[in-house]
């Protein structure tokens, strides 16, 4: 086997495990909203935000978060290259953990921090779930894999 396809192999490669349909459901679905409302609800969630945030360039940055949300979030639903989209995507939500959540938590305390990340949480853990386990059973990465060992 060449060098390019172990590479191949190991990002497509993935078990046949059904349940992490569920994973990625959860998390492309959330994403690919998230994505959208940073166009649709500019005050709450665009360049409004970002500004509010402290980003320089916050169109910018309210489009290419929701392009990348969105983009990424699809690759996971469908199961195509879901190791490789959750990586963008756990960027956005650690860039999020120290631009949003660590400061709620120094300025309004553990109880409010704890409520407000309870959701960024659990999808970096699902994220990491994805990236360690893969697509799984019904997936394009399984179809992929499984077309190219018996190639």
């Amino acid at each position: 086997m060449k060098t390019g396809d172990i590479v191949k192999w190991k990002i497509l490669d993935t078990g046949n495990d059904s349940k992490l349909i569920f994973a990625r459901i959860i998390t492309g679905l959330i994403f690919i909203s998230e994505g959208i409302q940073k166009y649709l609800i500019v005050s709450m969630l665009g360049p409004a935000y970002f500004e509010e945030i402290g980003f320089g360039h916050p169109m910018f940055w309210a489009h290419f978060t929701g392009a990348v949300e969105i983009s990424c979030g699809i690759l996971i639903l469908i199961g195509f290259l879901s190791r490789l989209a959750s990586i963008p995507l756990l960027i956005v939500m650690i860039t999020a953990l120290f631009k949003v959540k660590i400061p709620l938590l120094l300025t309004d305390g553990f109880l409010t921090f704890t409520h407000e990340y309870r959701i960024d949480f659990a999808l970096t853990l699902l994220l990491i779930l994805l990236i360690f386990y893969g697509s799984g059973k019904w997936s394009v990465d399984l179809r992929i894999s499984q077309k190219t060992i018996l190639s």
